[in-house]
């Protein structure tokens, strides 16, 4: 894997999101498959590196007095952003929307040294009555982490946000599979890392990476089947002077897209 993505995901690795959302009314038409027993195969393209996630819908869970279907992967594992998102975490339904609670994981398959988890609590990843760019959280989850790292003392501010994208009759995905009646999620992942130098009595603030987004990830959901194709773009770019000081490539990138393959839907 490398460094350069290492180091992306390592900014955010301790940041611990907590949201709510009160909005929760809408037409519950378009239909989402949230039966125990229904699962998901995902042939997962990292660059030219495959794998394959089983995604599959496990129990019930209670959290807060609210009842989620719990996802789960096959042996724990999943390589793929949309399958390591939803393991082990639950799932409801509350009118258009879908909404998780749990601990959003990047995936296991990019090889990260340590284990990253972005918590949330019913976080809206899916509004099926939503127009293309219209906010599906009532604002940002947003927040400052302090940390440390090779010695500096780093400041992230961060900002998560899930966004309604296209409503298509017939959608084609890049693998050639047709499904009709699909709605576009977009989640975005903004991320600003700040640090400071002191030199004597003066200290002196230094921008690491300047507000951009560090992650983005468009996912097609089929009504009755669930989300049929994943693209998601992992980013940065900060001064080259900064990156020589710390070690890093000045620029990194990483596509990664995921397909489905077979599923059995109730």
């Amino acid at each position: 894997m490398k460094k350069s993505i290492l180091f992306t995901f390592l900014l955010i690795s301790s940041i611990f999101i907590s949201c709510s959302n009160e909005n929760e009314s809408g037409n519950s038409n378009f239909n989402i498959p949230l039966v125990d027993g229904n699962y998901w195969t995902y042939d997962v393209d990292s660059e030219g590196t495959f794998t394959r996630d089983s995604l599959y819908i496990f129990d019930d869970i209670v959290t807060s007095g609210k009842t989620y279907k719990k996802f789960q992967t096959k042996d724990d594992v999943a390589t793929g952003f949309y399958s390591s998102s939803l393991r082990n975490n639950g799932v409801r339904k509350s009118g258009s929307k879908l909404l998780m609670t749990g601990n959003l994981s990047l995936a296991s398959g990019q090889d990260l040294p340590i284990n990253l988890d972005l918590s949330l609590t019913d976080f809206v990843i899916f509004n099926s009555n939503a127009s293309n760019g219209q906010s599906l959280n009532n604002s940002p989850v947003t927040g400052t982490i302090e940390q440390t790292y090779q010695g500096y003392p780093i400041t992230i501010n961060y900002s998560l946000q899930s966004y309604g994208g296209e409503s298509l009759s017939t959608f084609t995905s890049p693998n050639g599979d047709i499904y009709d009646t699909v709605k576009a999620t977009k989640i975005k992942l903004n991320v600003t890392v700040t640090t400071v130098q002191t030199i004597g009595s003066i200290t002196i603030p230094i921008t690491i990476l300047a507000p951009q987004d560090l992650i983005i990830s468009t996912l097609y959901t089929a009504e009755n089947i669930g989300v049929v194709y994943v693209n998601t773009d992992t980013n940065y770019s900060i001064n080259s002077t900064i990156a020589d000081q710390f070690g890093i490539p000045a620029t990194g990138s990483q596509n990664q897209k995921e397909y489905l393959d077979l599923y059995l839907t109730n």
